[in-house]
């Protein structure tokens, strides 16, 4: 395998009874890592909008990440306008730990706090017979 070729391939077993342990690394944009799943469009489109927010990979990681986002994208159909990872975000967020505890320090000071802890926890989905 070259540097930057892709390791994606689909899988087909996705869905409501498929848990994220019983996925294999190449269905990872960031196989080692086991980040960023692309088992079909909607998560190849949230793999490119969390791209920069991935920390601890290399470059080679990236590159990696992102050859495999543009075969997940062509399988499934969805249009990628970026034509390599420097256009998705290099790095996360500089000082993103201390924006997130200013955003909780803010939600607590206007009192909505645990309206917004309520509806997070409302989001989560259940848990699985399996994870139970």
């Amino acid at each position: 395998m070259r540097p930057g070729e892709a390791t994606w391939e689909p899988y087909e077993e996705h869905g409501d009874l498929t848990m994220r342990s019983n996925l294999p690394d190449s269905v990872f944009a960031f196989p080692k890592q086991r980040k960023e799943p692309l088992t079909d469009a909607q998560h190849v489109r949230n793999a490119v909008a969390r791209f920069g927010q991935v920390i601890d990979v290399s470059d080679e990681a990236r590159s990696l990440a992102f050859a495999n986002i543009e075969k997940a994208a062509q399988y499934f159909g969805v249009d990628l306008s970026e034509t390599n990872w420097r256009e998705l975000g290099v790095h996360p967020q500089p000082h993103r730990e201390e924006a997130a505890a200013k955003a909780v320090e803010t939600k607590r000071e206007r009192g909505e706090l645990k309206e917004a802890a309520s509806a997070a926890a409302a989001t989560r989905r259940p848990k699985r017979d399996k994870e139970l």
